[in-house]
């Protein structure tokens, strides 16, 4: 009976150090707070460790709130990577418990500050002009959704050029803590920039011919991309995809809409489209999808060029239809 005893005490014990091991060795050393930030840190951590990402599918990056285990995978990891408070608000006092070199925030990287573009809401677009009062801007400031006060576009996920200074904030701070992986990490972000150079080529071939066209998009998510690769939207729907557009606003892209000069409109899978196509009824325009975080796109090294790809082939495929 006691030799029962000692060997049950054994296996318990021997049971625990493997169940322990076990989730050191499969819980992500790094978590980012959304999924096309997941694929930027997926390359550079190719065969070295795990990547996790916060957002669930079809979630939206404007009004999620952390659940337990959310904030367990921020206090486990060994680095988190974020735009900063401004996009996720929701992350803002889970990280000020983190040491500051567990993190890294996007948005005060020493390049990435030089190539952030002003917010919509903060400067005058093609079609602001027409308008004397847009509702949409009177009712925003009445709700408390932070990222539609910055100044700067938060978007930042959407350029080439700061999806290269993510990579390398990624690599030198798993450099610092993994230092026997020196020649992997470099490997991988030689990869990434290569594969960026290779990827601009093959975009601009199926954009430059989209030069000049007229569309909406749902709300102005796309504005890196867009500038990068020379494309310029009439407008958008909204500015913040949580409040509905305001009367006046909706009417005035009604009679864009209806003027036949709008190629297409382009909804997001994370939104219902409803004001969409009401308003679109009667008019001939074409409804497209871009998808700003690329719901089916698998985590892999390669993951960050095939959203680029797949969103360039998401405005070609509505923009040239007949």
């Amino acid at each position: 009976m006691i030799l029962w005893k000692n060997l049950r005490k054994i296996f318990m014990l021997v049971l625990g150090i493997f169940i322990v091991c076990l989730s050191f060795t499969t819980r992500a050393a790094i978590v980012t707070s959304i999924k096309p930030i997941g694929f930027i840190a997926a390359s550079i951590a190719d065969g070295i460790t795990l990547v996790k990402i916060l957002l669930p599918e079809g979630a939206s990056v404007h009004n999620y709130a952390l659940r337990p285990s959310d904030i367990k995978h921020l206090q486990e990891a060994d680095l988190v990577v974020w735009i900063g408070p401004e996009m996720e608000s929701f992350m803002k006092k889970p990280l000020e418990k983190l040491p500051t070199q567990n993190t890294i925030e996007i948005s005060q990287l020493p390049g990435v500050q030089s190539l952030l573009l002003l917010d919509q809401s903060h400067k005058e677009s093609r079609y602001i002009d027409q308008l004397p009062n847009i509702e949409n801007h009177i009712q925003f400031k009445n709700h408390e959704y932070h990222h539609y006060h910055n100044k700067y576009n938060m978007h930042l996920w959407m350029s080439p050029e700061i999806a290269i200074q993510i990579a390398m904030a990624i690599h030198s701070k798993l450099l610092g803590c993994m230092p026997e992986n020196q020649d992997q990490l470099n490997a991988n972000l030689q990869y990434f920039k290569a594969s960026i150079l290779t990827m601009n080529k093959t975009i601009n071939q199926q954009l430059a011919p989209l030069k000049g066209s007229n569309y909406f998009v749902f709300h102005d998510a796309y504005t890196y991309f867009e500038k990068y690769y020379s494309l310029v939207p009439t407008g958008y729907f909204t500015i913040n995809p949580e409040i509905q557009p305001g009367a006046q606003h909706l009417h005035y892209i009604q009679m864009q809409l209806l003027s036949k000069k709008i190629q297409c409109v382009f909804t997001e899978p994370q939104f219902q489209p409803i004001v969409v196509k009401a308003i679109s009824r009667g008019t001939n325009v074409h409804f497209g999808i871009l998808d700003p975080l690329g719901t089916e796109i698998s985590i892999s090294k390669d993951s960050y060029v095939k959203f680029l790809v797949k969103l360039s082939t998401q405005y070609r495929s509505c923009l040239q239809e007949d």
